[in-house]
């Protein structure tokens, strides 16, 4: 009895290799993603609000409400950037392609419309943030806004995610 074992074609390995390369790049950087995912939050909020807003990139700081009666700087921290929402959906992206390398641009179309869900969804959370402190107040609108709200929009926009990323993948 002899098991055959399908090799993976020569662009998908490079496919995987260039995969689980950025997976380790977000473990790896995670402090330029975060710098990059404040900077993003930055530019969104100085087009919506009316009061100013400045980045501190090297610190991975946005401070909204400048000028107000409620300035307030939100820091990105590790626990908080969507870098390691987007880490399994690229880590199970990859082994899909390195398992079954047919479905390597549906998993890649996949990977990119998660990916960009997951960002856009943590950028969301800011803004939640953002407007639960300019409506409820610094104290009860960052509880509301970061632990409670924040949370859920994370945890729905991330399983929302999950769900698009495995249907567009495996779909055919």
């Amino acid at each position: 009895m002899t098991l055959a074992v399908r090799r993976t074609a020569f662009p998908s390995r490079v496919t995987v290799v260039v995969l689980l390369a950025l997976a380790a790049g977000l473990v790896f950087a995670h402090r330029l993603y975060r710098t990059a995912e404040i900077s993003l939050s930055g530019a969104v909020l100085s087009v919506i609000s009316s009061y100013g807003v400045a980045v501190v990139p090297e610190r991975q700081t946005v401070y909204f409400g400048l000028g107000s009666d409620t300035p307030l700087g939100l820091r990105m921290t590790p626990e908080c950037t969507s870098a390691f929402l987007v880490l399994p959906l690229i880590v199970v992206g990859a082994v899909m392609i390195a398992l079954r390398p047919r479905i390597q641009s549906r998993v890649l179309v996949a990977l990119a419309f998660a990916g960009s869900a997951v960002v856009i969804v943590n950028q969301f959370r800011v803004l939640t943030l953002v407007g639960l402190v300019r409506w409820l107040g610094v104290d009860t609108g960052y509880y509301w806004g970061h632990t409670l709200l924040g949370s859920m929009v994370s945890v729905f926009g991330g399983a929302a995610a999950l769900v698009a990323f495995v249907w567009l993948a495996t779909r055919k």
